[in-house]
């Protein structure tokens, strides 16, 4: 079992940044981020893998990154120049399988509770 805690939403003004972080209770493969907005499907955002390799959503290239403490087990997600589209819960998922890390929902075994992200204009 992995636990996984989300934590760093709050309401910002589009343009601002906030940074999330999901603290993991041990080590897993493959970690990534993901957001939900009401109404729509789940969107994989970025993921990273045990390389240090990134993968973005185009939604947020160049503008999201995506990190890793190793000694703190905690992903991290740098978000700046927000947008209100940006607005969603956002969630962490941990996939301990060795094979291709990919933004896919289902390919992720654990998930955190999430933290909501809002964007005002």
């Amino acid at each position: 079992q992995v636990q996984l805690v989300e934590s760093g939403g709050g309401s910002v003004q589009a343009g601002g940044s906030l940074r999330l972080s999901c603290a993991a209770s041990r080590y897993t493969y493959c970690m990534a981020w993901f957001r939900q907005a009401p109404g729509k499907e789940r969107e994989g955002i970025a993921v990273f893998d045990p390389a240090g390799t990134t993968t973005y959503a185009d939604s947020v290239k160049g503008r999201f990154t995506i990190s890793m403490d190793d000694a703190k087990k905690t992903l991290y997600l740098q978000m700046n120049s927000l947008k209100p589209e940006d607005a969603a819960m956002y969630y962490c998922g941990a996939d301990p399988l060795f094979r291709r890390c990919r933004p896919v929902g289902n390919d992720y075994r654990y998930w955190g509770q999430g933290t909501q992200v809002t964007v005002s204009s």
